[in-house]
C-alpha cells in the first residue's frame, strides 16, 4: 500500500486525502490545528464554488452540507460612478447553481471524517527540516499549506507571474441580518460591485457556523480609500469600517445592511498577497522532493472567486494523475508533469484574474455595459466563474468581443 502525507487541511489536501483514501491508499495528514479549533477560530476564505468545482467534491461523496447551504442561482454586475449612482446594474443566471460553505464548517467536518474512516490526522506546525525526515519516510509528499516557511520552498514562476506585489487590500465580514436585493428578491446571486479607481465590493450567501449568512468582501486598490483596514483589530469595528465603505460607494448595498450583525467574534478577516504562480517541486536540503499543491504554487487574488474552485480542480486533476501512476516511483518527472495538468486548468483562471486586476480595457466595459440589455451576455459572463477558459473566446480580444456582441443582437432581433 502506497504512503502518501499531505501536510495541510484546507480545501485541496482534504479533498485530495479523502480521494486517495477512498482508493485504499495509505494517507497522513498534517495540520497545524485541531478539527475544534479550526470550527471555532477565524474565517479564513471567502470561498463561493461553482458548479464544476461542487460536482468534485460530489464525485467524493463529500457534499455533506449540499442541503443546508443557500443556492446561489445567479452572478450580477453593478458598476458605480463617482456620484455613487449605478450606470450599470444587471444579473446573469447560472447554469448550475454555486453554494458557499464556511471553510471552519467545511474544514473541521471533513477533517474529523477522515479521521473517523481511519485516515491519520498528525496535528502539529511542519517545518522545512520536519519534511526532510518525512520525504524518506513516505513514497510521496505533498504540500498543501499555503502560507508559512514551506512556500519558501517553491520558487516563484516569473514567466507566469506578472506581478510582485499585492494589487488588492482584503477585508471581508461575515454577517447575519442582510437584506435581499429588491432587483431578484426571488433566487439569490453573487453580486460583484466595481468602483473604479477604488476596488470592488462582492457580497455572496454562505453557510457559516451559526447557519445562513451572508459574506461583505472589499477589495481595495493598495493606497486608496479601501485600503484602511490593516491597523484595525476590533471585529465591531472593522463591521463599521466595511458599511461605511458601503454607505460611501455602494450605497444600493448599504441599504440592505442597516440591520447585519457579525455572525460570531471570529468572522473578520483582513490581508493582502501578490497573486503568484510558482514552481511545483520544491526540493529538500537532503535532496528529496515534495510537490506543491493548489495555492501553494497557483495563489490568484480572490477578485475571481476562484480559490476554492482552483483548489477541487487541483485535488480532482492530482488524484486522477497519482491513480493512474500506479507503483511507479514519484519522481521529479511525474511531479512537473502532473502539475501541468493542472496548469492546463489554472492557466486560464490565472489570466483572467490578473487582466481582472487592472483597469479594464474598452471593449471589456463594453461587454458589462452590454449585458444589461443583452442577457445572453450577462448569463455568458456570470458562467464563465464557472468555466473562465470560455473567456478566451470573447473576453480578451477587441475583435472577438465585437463580433459576439454583434451575434447576439443578430440573435435577438
Amino acid at each position: 500500500m502506497r504512503k502518501i502525507l499531505i501536510v495541510g487541511a484546507g480545501q485541496a489536501g482534504l479533498q485530495l486525502a479523502l480521494g486517495l483514501q477512498s482508493q485504499g491508499y495509505d494517507v497522513t495528514v498534517m495540520s497545524n490545528r485541531t478539527a475544534d479549533e479550526v470550527r471555532g477560530g477565524r474565517v479564513m476564505s471567502t470561498q463561493c464554488m461553482f458548479t464544476t468545482a461542487l460536482q468534485h467534491e460530489r464525485d467524493l461523496g463529500l457534499n455533506f452540507w449540499e442541503d443546508q447551504a443557500p443556492r446561489t442561482e445567479g452572478l450580477g454586475v453593478s458598476v458605480s460612478a463617482p456620484d455613487a449612482s449605478r450606470p450599470i446594474d444587471w444579473v446573469g443566471r447560472l447554469n448550475g447553481y454555486a453554494q458557499s460553505v464556511d471553510q471552519r464548517v467545511k474544514m473541521a467536518g471533513w477533517l474529523e471524517t477522515f479521521a473517523e474512516r481511519g485516515g491519520k490526522v498528525v496535528v502539529h506546525g511542519v517545518a522545512v527540516s520536519d519534511l526532510d525526515y518525512f520525504a524518506r519516510a513516505y513514497d510521496l509528499v505533498l504540500v498543501a499549506a499555503g502560507k508559512g516557511e514551506l512556500v519558501s520552498m517553491f520558487a516563484r514562476d516569473a514567466s507566469r507571474s506578472p506581478y510582485d506585489a499585492p494589487q488588492r487590500s482584503l477585508a471581508v465580514s461575515y454577517v447575519h441580518g442582510l437584506g435581499p436585493r429588491p432587483e431578484h428578491p426571488d433566487f439569490l446571486a453573487v453580486r460583484c460591485n466595481l468602483v473604479p479607481g477604488v476596488g470592488e465590493l462582492f457580497v455572496m450567501p454562505t453557510l457559516t457556523t451559526t447557519g445562513p449568512a451572508d459574506i461583505l468582501f472589499w477589495e481595495g486598490i493598495p493606497g486608496g480609500p479601501v485600503d484602511v483596514f490593516q491597523g484595525i483589530r476590533d471585529p465591531q469595528e472593522h463591521l463599521r469600517v466595511t458599511l461605511e465603505l458601503m454607505r460611501r460607494f455602494t450605497p444600493w448595498e448599504y441599504d440592505r445592511a442597516l440591520n447585519v450583525q457579525l455572525t460570531d467574534a471570529g468572522g473578520t478577516l483582513s490581508g493582502r498577497y501578490a497573486p503568484t504562480v510558482r514552481r511545483a517541486v520544491g526540493e529538500l536540503p537532503s535532496g528529496g522532493l515534495v510537490l506543491g499543491v493548489a495555492d501553494v504554487v497557483v495563489a490568484n487574488d480572490p477578485i475571481t472567486g476562484q480559490g476554492s474552485n482552483n483548489a477541487a480542480r487541483c485535488a480532482a486533476s492530482y488524484l486522477a494523475d497519482i491513480l493512474a501512476h500506479g507503483d511507479r516511483p514519484f519522481d521529479r518527472a511525474w511531479m512537473e508533469s502532473t502539475f501541468e495538468h493542472y496548469w492546463s486548468l489554472a492557466a486560464p483562471v490565472t489570466k483572467w484574474t490578473n487582466a481582472m486586476l487592472g483597469p479594464p480595457p474598452e471593449h471589456v466595459l463594453g461587454l458589462i455595459g452590454a449585458a444589461g440589455a443583452l442577457p445572453p451576455v450577462a448569463d455568458r459572463i456570470a458562467n464563465g466563474f464557472d468555466d473562465p477558459a470560455d473567456f478566451e473566446h470573447f473576453f480578451f480580444d477587441p475583435g472577438l468581443a465585437a463580433a459576439y456582441l454583434g451575434d447576439v443582437q443578430k440573435q435577438l432581433a
